[in-house]
């Protein structure tokens, strides 16, 4: 390895073509999309991050503990076997992250042999800028590091959850989004500060688990991005499994003893607890990499700033993910990631429009949009028709015991075309992508009212919504 750390070098110098810090989605796709490229490439990561945050404490570990408690509590079944339906009555710790280190150590696994495919180097250590091509990877060990060069460097650091210094975290009673995975027990009650999508998805497992769950928010509503109707229909179904909420609420303290914890409002309401879990925003990991010895400067949150392309301040240097900021998506990461190298090497490359980008949300019962939703829409002054689907009125809302589920297409009137796609219930995050689809290629509810999809399926929503939202503009128009 070159160990010149001048400011001046020759790129024949360079010991990669590209270096990647960080192993999450946005940095295995930019290393495997320079290395299809023929390029010599390298991953940077810590060792026992392998996968990033994505894989060992974020999505991966948090979706399979979601699987784990919709299995072990029967909650998919209840509506067919009745409200006190459980697979197992005395639910553990270990039952619920069995699976879920199982699930992240074959994801680690398939991790590295796309790279070891691919030819790509995993370098095992704590990355640190020298300048703006060299990276001191800086091992576990004492004394152990190495010194690397590239002639394109991408940063995938990725984000870790932030921690309001007024609050004293002893990962145990007060924990953050990371340390919830590594609970002893299920506690008998929680309250979650942040009513953003982790706080909520978080909020929904354990209500699901029989866990008495209050939420606090600071603001006067939750997830406000997403559509109206279906944020009130998931807020039903969370007070219904005794889901209390605080909204237009802020935390002025957290005390803590060994019989639980004491979270007090700046209202002067407590609320006693045995758990606290902090879900309170994000950081950006760029604290330790010494950014600024790179030319670089990170946000007050530890963001990068970049352009269209994902290049920051200094042309050579990308970065994706969530360390820049919205959406911090792992799908959407995947995809700058893969665009961040095709820039990189000035290759041409095509991209899918942003806003047709999907979220899924994946509480209990879950939800994923696309496209526009209807305050949106309203705000543009666009006319739009809604089509709903519901679950119950599907012979497989039946058979899967999903009777509360429902789809809605949001529709303009005089071109039919699909604005946007509204999911809530089951397997909403993969129905969603047949209107994405649609709308992506430009196509019309028309398709959707002449398209003959399988029977009994969930997917069937789409047709029965498609033909209440042209029923009601051919109502519309006969009145024109």
């Amino acid at each position: 390895m070159s160990r010149v750390t001048g400011q001046s070098r020759d790129v024949a110098t360079h010991d990669y073509d590209l270096l990647v810090i960080g192993s999450g989605p946005g940095g295995q796709k930019a290393a495997i999309a320079a290395a299809k490229l023929g390029k010599r490439v390298a991953v940077v990561e810590r060792r026992g991050m392998v996968g990033g945050v994505c894989t060992q404490t974020g999505t991966i570990p948090s979706k399979t503990l979601r699987e784990a408690v919709l299995y072990l509590t029967g909650y998919a079944m209840r509506g067919l076997y009745g409200e006190s339906y459980r697979v197992k009555q005395d639910i553990t710790v270990q039952d619920l992250l069995a699976r879920t280190h199982f699930v992240i150590g074959r994801e680690v696994e398939v991790i590295r042999a796309q790279l070891q495919r691919n030819r790509v180097d995993l370098l095992s250590g704590a990355a640190r800028f020298l300048d703006e091509h060299a990276v001191e990877v800086l091992g576990e060990r004492r004394g152990e590091h190495q010194t690397v060069t590239a002639d394109k460097i991408v940063v995938a650091t990725g984000t870790k959850p932030a921690r309001p210094p007024s609050v004293e975290f002893d990962d145990r009673r007060v924990v953050d989004s990371d340390g919830i995975l590594a609970m002893e027990a299920i506690p008998s009650s929680m309250v979650v500060v942040g009513a953003g999508v982790i706080g909520i998805e978080y909020a929904s497992m354990f209500a699901a688990l029989g866990t008495r769950v209050t939420v606090v928010e600071r603001r006067p509503a939750m997830l406000e991005f997403c559509d109206a109707e279906v944020v009130e229909s998931l807020k039903f179904h969370l007070r219904d499994l005794a889901v209390t909420f605080r909204f237009g609420e802020e935390v002025s303290g957290v005390s803590v003893s060994e019989r639980g914890t004491v979270t007090t409002l700046a209202s002067g309401k407590k609320i006693a607890a045995e758990t606290v879990m902090y879900s309170a925003g994000r950081q950006g990991v760029t604290e330790e990499l010494a950014v600024g010895k790179a030319g670089l400067e990170a946000d007050a949150r530890g963001r990068l700033k970049v352009d269209e392309h994902y290049r920051t301040a200094v042309p050579h240097i990308y970065a994706v993910g969530d360390v820049i900021g919205f959406p911090a998506l792992a799908a959407t990461s995947m995809e700058q990631g893969r665009l961040a190298a095709y820039h990189a090497f000035d290759e041409p490359v095509g991209h899918a429009d942003a806003a047709l980008a999907p979220y899924g949300i994946y509480t209990i019962p879950e939800v994923s949009y696309c496209g526009a939703t209807e305050a949106e829409l309203t705000e543009k002054s666009v006319p739009y028709e809604v089509g709903i689907a519901r679950y119950r009125e599907l012979a497989r809302g039946q058979i899967v015991g999903d009777d509360y589920g429902m789809l809605k297409l949001l529709v303009h009137p005089d071109t039919h075309a699909l604005l946007g796609v509204h999911v809530f219930g089951t397997s909403a995050t993969e129905l969603v992508h047949v209107g994405q689809a649609i709308m992506g290629c430009g196509g019309t509810v028309d398709y959707l009212v002449d398209a003959v999809l399988n029977y009994p399926t969930l997917s069937e929503a789409y047709k029965v919504a498609a033909l209440d939202a042209t029923n009601k503009i051919r109502a519309l128009q006969a009145f024109g």
